[in-house]
């Protein structure tokens, strides 16, 4: 297994294929980027050629190889990680065996979902049970093509007909459970979740069958308008976009995507040309669904429902919008309910729409324009009010300034009047947050370890990483260390150095326990993030780590109990002497 893996990783550059997802900038000999892995504006995430490596010093603190980072990126396992860049590479996993019982689950169930998807169509397409079903579809004007395209199915008025057919497929019945396809009774028997209802598989960007979602047809019944499928090792919902399989591409080429918020929201637009579209399948969009789509562009056109829940669910995804630096803009229909409805009624009013759409803030403005009166003190409070909240959210002060212009304009009020009701705002918000106490010691801590970090990272990234150890530990010893790992590493770097002219960082690396290994890989990139310390000469970093190993010390003596009082007398005047010269030597420097 290890020579498989090491011979794709030698053939997928990791800078390359990084690059391919994430624009990176070198800096020195590792190159640097803002983490796609959570929000940040300060770039660290450091990726390093030599070593093949990557590592983010921001809210993920996580690192890895190539496979680690496709596993992230994709939220897959190591095992499709492993096929998919060995497929890439062009290396044949025939003889490798893969103990990734994660993975064989999911694999297990993508086969379950892609056969229930074939029995779906199936009865849809070749029965009599299927035939009211696809009339309504048509009816819907639907033409057969698209209903393939969308893979369409239908789920008979039967209790059991897919479990039957799902075990006659070797398939068990905990298996089957776990897909979320059968729902188990209070009293402990099984049957099948999507009865009489029209079925749209709902897949993730690869295109997997990854869950179900099931509508009724006639209006009039009782029961819910749609049931989807559980949260399963497989579907996740905030997480999921329909059609985005077939959006992808066409998100890049528009540089925008359409939101909407059902199925037939994107079935019947993209019947007419808009591909670049998907639903939330939700009341409103997901942290989770923005990350995915910042990948692809930074602008957003929301087409929910024009009703009053849609209006909301608009407002609710606009604030981890404006969190990614999306740009967001809306688009409404006054002859439709919904976007379905309105490209059904009108195709080219639709499109047309589409090019006419506002940006958010000038929709919040719009709505909030109608709901209050302009004409009282009271109106234009309640819109300044409703407003405001929504423009205190704005990252970029040129677009924040705009529309606080814009509302005192409306208003007839000065711009400094509503710049205090910002203000206000972000003042309680601030106390909302606010802890009421921190410890002093904490930031102290936390430098100390930084900079004995930064030292071992520029230890290991010099030319001359032997001759910059011996400056550095010159003063600052292998004991001075506060964390246990970082004076392992030394305590084996100064090993190999003893036994070997010149430092060869693989061969090294062979000799740290796998454990030490992560950490390692966190050295050695440290010195190439943004941090305080790279601005200040290392030799005054390094007495600065050896004052707080001495101040350590003493205060260790200080709470120690032994037998020896003197002799712990003796040794904490001893360190305060030698604090007292490297505090006069730090003064100097």
């Amino acid at each position: 297994m290890d020579s498989v893996v090491d011979e794709i990783k030698k053939k997928v550059d990791l800078i390359q294929y990084i690059n391919s997802y994430i624009p990176l900038k070198k800096t020195g000999r590792n190159y640097k980027s803002v983490c796609p892995f959570h929000q940040e504006k300060t770039p660290s995430f450091v990726v390093s050629s030599d070593r093949q490596i990557w590592h983010c010093f921001g809210a993920c603190q996580d690192g890895g190889d190539v496979i680690k980072f496709l596993m992230k990126w994709e939220n897959i396992t190591f095992s499709e990680a492993l096929r998919e860049l060995a497929e890439k590479a062009g290396v044949k996993l025939t003889k490798v065996s893969f103990d990734d019982q994660t993975w064989k689950k999911k694999e297990r169930m993508l086969s379950i979902n892609n056969l229930a998807a074939e029995f779906f169509e199936y009865i849809l397409h070749e029965t009599k049970f299927g035939r009211k079903a696809l009339d309504y579809l048509v009816l819907r004007e639907l033409n057969i093509k698209i209903i393939k395209k969308f893979q369409l199915g239908y789920a008979p008025q039967s209790w059991d007909s897919l479990l039957k057919f799902l075990k006659k497929k070797k398939y068990s019945e905990s298996e089957i459970l776990d897909s979320g396809l059968i729902v188990r009774s209070e009293r402990g028997s099984v049957y099948d979740r999507f009865r009489g209802r029209l079925v749209f598989p709902i897949k993730d960007a690869r295109g997997n069958i990854i869950g179900f979602s099931g509508r009724i047809m006639d209006q009039s019944a009782k029961e819910a308008k749609y049931i989807n499928t559980p949260e399963t090792l497989l579907y996740r919902k905030r997480e999921t976009l329909f059609g985005i399989n077939l959006a992808k591409e066409a998100v890049k080429k528009e540089n925008n995507i359409l939101l909407v918020e059902g199925e037939f929201d994107v079935i019947s637009p993209y019947q007419q040309g808009i591909e670049n579209i998907a639903a939330i399948k939700g009341s409103a969009v997901t942290r989770e669904q923005l990350m995915y789509l910042k990948r692809f562009t930074d602008n957003i056109t929301l087409a929910l429902d024009s009703d009053e829940a849609g209006e909301e669910a608009m407002k609710r995804g606009i604030e981890e919008a404006e969190n990614l630096e999306f740009n967001v803009s809306i688009v409404s229909f006054d002859y439709a309910k919904d976007p379905d409805e309105a490209v059904r009624k009108d195709p080219v009013k639709f499109k047309k729409a589409l090019k006419t759409a506002v940006p958010f803030y000038d929709f919040i403005i719009e709505i909030s324009q109608k709901k209050n009166s302009i004409n009282d003190p009271y109106g234009k409070k309640k819109i300044a009010e409703e407003v405001s909240k929504y423009i205190e959210k704005i990252k970029n002060p040129i677009v924040q300034s705009h529309y606080i212009k814009k509302i005192a304009a409306i208003l007839g009020v000065s711009e400094s009047s509503v710049e205090v009701l910002i203000r206000n705002l972000k003042r309680k918000k601030l106390q909302k947050f606010s802890t009421p106490f921190q410890k002093k010691t904490a930031a102290e801590m936390m430098r100390e370890i930084v900079i004995q970090k930064y030292l071992l990272s520029i230890i290991f990234q010099s030319e001359d990483p032997y001759k910059r150890a011996g400056e550095i530990f010159n003063t600052f010893t292998v004991e001075d260390f506060s964390v246990p790992a970082y004076q392992k590493i030394c305590k084996l770097f100064l090993s190999y150095k003893e036994k070997n002219k010149q430092l060869e960082l693989n061969k090294f690396i062979e000799t740290l326990a796998p454990e030490l290994r992560s950490t390692f890989d966190e050295l050695y990139l440290f010195a190439s993030t943004e941090i305080e310390v790279k601005n200040e000469k290392i030799e005054k970093l390094v007495y600065e780590a050896k004052r707080y190993s001495l101040k350590r010390k003493i205060s260790e003596l200080s709470s120690s109990e032994g037998s020896d009082e003197n002799g712990t007398k003796d040794n904490i005047r001893l360190i305060s002497r030698e604090l007292t010269r490297v505090e006069k030597k730090i003064i100097t420097l």
